[in-house]
């Protein structure tokens, strides 16, 4: 009780060997643990929170006083989901994301994680180009964006600067400025 890697490694067994529930895994968990590690951010918005996972494997990386704004549109997924430093938001991103500074005082995002709806990807991702939330150096990590898939996403972020394949399946992205004709963009790499 209270080890969250046995809690992580206790999940990610039953999924294996049990019943299948969609969750970001232990190989691709290390990528999100790496930029966690790398950037130590102190605001994260969660784009689907599902059963918790990725929330507790994000929560343990942050530092004291940091804080993860996790959100999940189905209430029923989000029960196992208790940390003090996770604001749980039952609604739907795209009503989430406009409020963020009006409804829960968020000045700036350092990094996104979206594991939601595919198709909200590339809609979620614009009202955060809009939010005036993000500054330079900010990341998203994007899962599953080859299967099932975010096609539009990913060419969204090709038109902004450049696109280089990604085997496992996941984006990360960095946050350069909104561009313009000559300015920078986001970069995936």
């Amino acid at each position: 009780p209270g080890d969250v890697q046995s809690i992580l490694d206790t999940f990610d067994q039953w999924c294996s060997l049990v019943e299948f529930i969609s969750n970001i895994g232990p190989k691709k968990g290390k990528i999100l643990d790496r930029l966690l590690q790398e950037h130590c951010p102190i605001t994260v918005l969660e784009l689907g929170t599902h059963c918790g996972h990725s929330t507790v494997r994000i929560a343990r990386s942050l530092t004291i006083g940091a804080r993860i704004y996790s959100v999940e549109m189905d209430e029923g997924n989000t029960q196992s989901v208790c940390c003090v430093q996770v604001e749980l938001i039952v609604r739907v991103s795209d009503e989430v994301i406009p409020r963020l500074r009006e409804d829960f005082s968020v000045e700036r995002l350092d990094l996104v994680f979206m594991d939601h709806w595919k198709r909200c990807y590339l809609p979620d991702l614009q009202l955060l180009e809009g939010s005036g939330l993000l500054g330079e150096g900010f990341i998203i990590l994007a899962d599953n964006v080859i299967f099932p898939g975010a096609p539009n996403f990913l060419v969204h972020r090709a038109t902004l600067e450049y696109i280089q394949g990604i085997r496992d399946g996941m984006a990360e992205i960095t946050f350069l400025g909104i561009k313009s004709s000559t300015g920078p963009g986001l970069d995936l790499v």
